[in-house]
């Protein structure tokens, strides 16, 4: 047999009281053939997403043996690391991989990533395990709902057919502007919304993209950035503000975690109180998160002044560590070390000498993100940070390839916006916007 697994896990908390879900599909006519849910107790999402994926293996094997599967799920790191691209560090995952790549042949197992949205069955299944361990209990197959539930959210989502009359003008331009979204809905376009100042007046009426990582997953946008979606509440909005200047900024040396961590210049220092200014007249920011970095303290600490907030730190927000990069400049950088500079800009997954991978940051910093948009739900939060901190947020919340960091510019004390919903998807409002500066 073809088999589909759809596998997911939670955990509220992170760790917290923790539950997975899987589900085997017949990969021909598409029946539910069987439904796995677990309460698990105390553990991370990763880990209970393993733990999904490992169940949905089990069930598959339980009935064909000899079959073939295509896995499907939203947790980014999960595919990477059994598909081969990422490695696996963490003491945790690595006999959780090694038992999931244990139950078939390794050539008989294909993984996909798919958006959160279409990984709503498993999904289901996690929180119904995860809502019969509060109650002291597990999960029920006999009581679950999942399935109906999944069908029904499917059937509402589908579009309206087409007319079987002639079609008239009206029609046709109804039916063009349908083919004109759906071609847009498939590209993954993300949803520009009409105010002139996106980043600061976000509103749960405002178009959706898409979600990515962390304990849900390093995930990208669904295929319906949720134009027709319903009223989901206010967002969660982390307005992300790049510190000021150093003195290795307009230099451009490398300047990460890993032992330079320069104060703010002149420059930047006016630059924190301009931001400053303007997100006081703003005036929309509810509470300020920095990484614990000097030079994002500074800036966050000119705006705090301003808005009469305290600063909280988060270590998941520090930038990169370049290792032994830190404090060149690429030029010095490509002198010194030419082969681990090549093979450092061709693949996420390797770190500069005694350094961090990008993969590795994206982890961390979708660790951070959920942490934070469970934390400050509903409101408008300014995170002082990084360069790569940045990008990747937008990288995740794109659902771009990790080549993508190299193609975005980011200048000194710039916002950039992006909007966090309910139901798991994001939307990029701002990026880069420095017009505060030139004032």
């Amino acid at each position: 047999m073809r088999f589909v697994i759809e596998a997911d896990g939670g955990s509220r908390g992170n760790p917290g009281p923790a539950g997975y879900g899987a589900v085997v599909i017949d990969g021909e006519s598409g029946e539910v053939l069987a439904e796995r849910a677990e309460f698990i107790g105390v553990a991370t999402n990763n880990v209970a997403e393993y733990r999904g994926l490992i169940a949905g293996l089990r069930a598959a094997f339980d009935l064909d043996p000899s079959g073939t599967v295509r896995v499907r799920m939203d947790s980014k790191l999960v595919v990477e690391q059994m598909s081969g691209r990422w490695k696996i560090k963490h003491p945790d995952m690595k006999p959780l991989a090694a038992e999931a790549r244990s139950v078939f042949p390794p050539s008989s197992v294909a993984y996909e990533w798919i958006p959160r949205a279409e990984n709503k069955h498993a999904d289901r299944l996690a929180n119904e395990a995860m809502d019969a361990g509060k109650r002291g209990e597990q999960w029920d197959p006999s009581g679950s709902t999942a399935e109906l539930d999944t069908r029904a959210a499917r059937n509402a989502a589908s579009p309206a057919p087409e007319p079987s009359g002639p079609v008239g003008d009206a029609a046709a331009g109804a039916a063009k502007a349908r083919d004109a979204l759906a071609s847009v809905r498939g590209a993954g376009a993300v949803a520009v919304p009409a105010s002139s100042d996106p980043a600061l007046s976000v509103g749960p009426d405002s178009l959706k993209g898409a979600r990515p990582p962390g304990g849900r997953g390093l995930s990208s946008p669904q295929s319906a950035p949720g134009w027709s979606a319903p009223d989901l509440g206010a967002p969660t909005t982390f307005v992300l503000l790049r510190h000021g200047e150093t003195a290795l900024t307009p230099q451009k040396r490398f300047s990460g975690s890993g032992g330079t961590d320069p104060v703010l210049s002149e420059i930047g220092l006016g630059q924190a109180e301009r931001v400053a200014a303007a997100l006081a007249a703003r005036g929309t920011i509810q509470a300020i998160v920095s990484s614990p970095l000097i030079r994002c303290r500074q800036t966050a600490s000119a705006v705090a002044a301003r808005l009469g907030l305290d600063v909280n730190v988060e270590e998941g927000l520090r930038e990169t560590d370049f290792g032994a990069f830190e404090g060149l400049t690429f030029a010095e950088a490509k002198e010194r070390f030419p082969a681990e500079l090549d093979a450092w800009l061709a693949s996420p997954d390797v770190a500069p000498p005694g350094g961090e991978s990008f993969a590795e940051v994206a982890v961390r910093v979708a660790e951070a993100r959920d942490r934070l948009v469970e934390r400050y739900a509903g409101r408008t939060v300014l995170l002082v940070t990084h360069v790569t901190p940045v990008k990747t947020l937008v990288q995740l919340a794109l659902g771009a390839p990790p080549e993508s960091l190299f193609r975005m510019e980011l200048s000194a004390a710039s916002l950039t916006a992006i909007a966090y919903y309910a139901d798991g998807n994001a939307s990029l409002r701002l990026f880069n916007d420095t017009s505060h500066l030139r004032t």
